[in-house]
């Protein structure tokens, strides 16, 4: 196939009912963003944000954070742009991006120390009435059983049910085989029943 380059570039040589940027692929998006086009940076975030934003508040549980953490990816992505190599999709890659960030957090977070000031400024939801109520829904006792799934469990319902990943693609985005997400998945099935079963 031969494309047309003009001073303006490959995209030039696009059908003209076809350079409307909003309708380019990812795979279109992660090429001109490689070559520093920021309206395609712009484009993939809006298209993308809102699913990294609830994976990095699901593995971090801290809004504030995840929102920092969200910029942080994509501004990854856009000096990484030239690195991508299409071997997943590119959400795939971007939730691969947060969980590497999010674990690091992690692992920072729990190596500090919880101060006297910090530990007095949680608050208690105990005494909250409208939690109580809560607690009574469903979707609170299912969100509630979730976070008591061990990390690795917890992690691979979350991409399979509120990413719709594919085992390939969970597997690809937390680094490790197929046959192991199947295991977690099988144990967090179980164990999420059993707990929705006591509450």
């Amino acid at each position: 196939m031969t494309m047309a380059y003009t001073h303006a570039g490959p995209a030039a040589a696009l059908p003209q009912e076809a350079t409307a940027p909003e309708n380019f692929s990812d795979e279109v998006l992660i090429e001109r963003i490689a070559a520093g086009d920021r309206g395609a940076m712009r484009i993939l975030f809006a298209r993308h944000r809102l699913a990294v934003y609830r994976w990095l508040v699901r593995l971090l549980k801290d809004e504030a954070l995840a929102e920092d953490l969200l910029n942080e990816v994509f501004l990854d992505v856009w000096r990484q742009a030239a690195a991508f190599e299409a071997r997943a999709s590119l959400s795939t890659w971007l939730l691969a991006i947060a969980r590497h960030k999010a674990l690091t957090v992690r692992r920072r977070r729990t190596e500090a120390q919880l101060d006297d000031d910090v530990a007095s400024a949680i608050a208690d939801p105990a005494d909250d009435p409208e939690l109580v109520v809560e607690k009574k829904s469903r979707a609170e006792m299912l969100r509630r059983s979730l976070a008591r799934l061990p990390r690795e469990q917890g992690e691979v319902i979350d991409l399979v049910y509120y990413h719709d990943r594919s085992i390939k693609e969970v597997a690809e985005i937390v680094g490790i085989p197929e046959a192991t997400v199947k295991t977690r998945m099988f144990y967090a099935r179980r164990k999420l029943a059993e707990l929705v079963a006591a509450a």
